[in-house]
């Protein structure tokens, strides 16, 4: 399911529901952004059995994906993003600028899928990034899994180190992986994700 990439809350509360729409089971996957968008949405489904955070953000109650990596190495993604303007909001969306788009964001796919992501960016509003975790984390009560790129210029590694021990992850780490592994490394991603649905089963 696309997320909206319009706010935490809205978003999180969408994937809830389109989770609870499906019959059975439940197991939510999210990159980057969409780790804290399933950790909201864990939650408020009640038929979400598990988690998978690939080269992503697991928030706490009360933080935000903007100061979540305080403190831990500058990746230089706030340099590469670029503003726009959107109806109904006085705050801005952001896409990363596209040439910066390989070294931030991909920087071990093909120069082919590179080209073709920097132009297809769907933009984020910032209200997204900027607003806290409002609800208990359902990593908390969730068992959960980790895919974990070793060369993240996105979501320093180090954070996602961190993180994945913060909320006990099974983790999968894919050496020299870039924050666009789902495209570079497809297996191993979807190897992590199978092995998780395989647990939960």
């Amino acid at each position: 399911m696309a997320n909206p990439l319009r706010g935490l809350t809205a978003d999180g509360e969408y994937v809830a529901s389109q989770a609870a729409q499906v019959d059975g089971d439940v197991l939510l996957v999210g990159h980057s952004y969409g780790g804290p968008v399933i950790t909201y949405a864990g939650g408020a489904a009640g038929n979400v059995k598990g988690l998978v955070f690939v080269a992503a953000f697991a928030l706490d109650k009360g933080e935000n994906a903007l100061n979540a990596t305080q403190g831990y190495p500058d990746t230089g993604l706030g340099e590469a993003l670029r503003p726009w303007t959107y109806p109904g909001s006085e705050l801005p969306e952001f896409t990363l600028a596209e040439d910066k788009y390989r070294e931030i964001f991909a920087a071990d796919v093909t120069d082919e899928e590179a080209a073709i992501g920097a132009v297809s960016q769907r933009p984020a509003a910032a209200v997204a990034f900027g607003e806290p975790l409002s609800v208990e984390p359902s990593w908390k009560s969730l068992p959960t899994w980790w895919v974990l790129p070793t060369a993240d210029h996105t979501i320093p590694t180090e954070y996602q180190v961190d993180a994945a021990k913060r909320v006990d992850a099974v983790v999968t780490v894919v050496e020299g992986g870039s924050h666009s592994i789902a495209v570079s490394r497809p297996d191993e991603v979807a190897d992590a994700i199978i092995n998780a649905a395989g647990s939960l089963s």
